[in-house]
């Protein structure tokens, strides 16, 4: 979606079209519920997230400037409602489990028909991003996810978190290090394998 979309979308919201909304839910419903997935890897978390964060967006749309991205607004809201959730609970879980009706974008296999052993690979290789992910600060792992799972641009990231360009760049390349080595000392093979 262009700029100039998101911003005709953001004046609809803020005019109080109430299609507007609805289209928003349906538009940003996988991508809300992915990032509080990815950061919480709890399916029924994700599903509580989802459901307050558009709450909050709901009742946020006065707060809403003309020009600023809506895309942007969104990931920080889902984002602070998640690390609101993680911080309720007071740690971070371990075991990932997964919802067929909500799949993510990193699940989607490229080939629409791929042979067991292709998908034993695929499984092995996100069980280890898995592990690295759970190794990482809180801030790490959000910038991580941000960049390598929603393909925000790094201006974005820093304005989703509140953070420098500067801090963003580096929270980046420390999860990349991380990354690297789980994945070198898993198994030489897979360490060129990773989305970065």
């Amino acid at each position: 979606m262009s700029r100039e979309e998101e911003a005709r979308w953001a004046d609809r919201l803020i005019a109080g079209d109430p299609s507007a909304f609805r289209e928003l839910v349906e538009a940003y419903e996988r991508k809300v519920y992915g990032l509080a997935f990815e950061m919480t890897r709890n399916h029924a978390d994700a599903e509580d997230i989802s459901q307050i964060t558009f709450m909050k967006i709901h009742k946020a749309i006065g707060t809403l400037k003309p020009g600023h991205g809506l895309s942007t607004w969104i990931y920080q809201i889902t984002h602070n409602a998640a690390l609101d959730h993680l911080r309720k609970r007071s740690f971070y879980p371990r075991e990932a489990t997964t919802s067929p009706a909500h799949a993510l974008p990193f699940d989607e296999p490229s080939d629409p028909a791929p042979g067991p052993e292709r998908a034993v690979e695929a499984a092995y290789l996100r069980g280890r991003i898995d592990a690295a992910l759970a190794t990482f600060s809180e801030r790490e792992r959000a910038v991580f996810i941000l960049r390598h799972y929603h393909d925000l641009k790094v201006t974005e990231i820093a304005q989703t978190l509140g953070v420098s360009l500067g801090s963003v760049k580096s929270y980046l390349f420390r999860s990349i290090q991380k990354l690297q080595k789980e994945l070198d000392d898993a198994e030489p093979c897979l360490g060129h394998g990773d989305r970065t």
